[in-house]
């Protein structure tokens, strides 16, 4: 018999299954995938997601943010509140990075 997941583990499922169609541009891998998502807090009314860049001069930053965000919202209730926030802490290396993104670069 299957365990019953409770509803925020549902809700976390969601929230990273959304994520993972954000695709990086810059390298062709989705953010989840290259570590760049480092939170997500899931509830009935938020969904809340802390994530980094590559680099803080990373000039894709507000688009990646902006189509997190939108991933999230096509998959909540309107009624969900999502809020992605960019942080910097801890700073973002290549291990941060799934071994199935390190694949695909060619480094594992």
């Amino acid at each position: 018999m299957k365990e019953k997941l409770s509803d925020e583990e549902v809700a976390l499922k969601v929230v990273y299954a959304a994520l993972e169609t954000v695709i990086d541009p810059e390298v062709g891998i989705n953010i989840v995938d290259l570590g760049l998502v480092y939170d997500v807090a899931a509830s009935a009314e938020r969904v809340t997601v802390s994530m980094t860049l590559t680099s803080p001069a990373c000039p894709m930053g507000s688009l990646l943010a902006d189509e997190s965000r939108e991933a999230i919202q096509a998959k909540v209730p309107p009624s969900v509140a999502v809020e992605v926030k960019l942080v910097w802490e801890p700073p973002w290396s290549p291990e941060k990075m799934s071994d199935k993104a390190k694949k695909q670069l060619g480094w594992a």
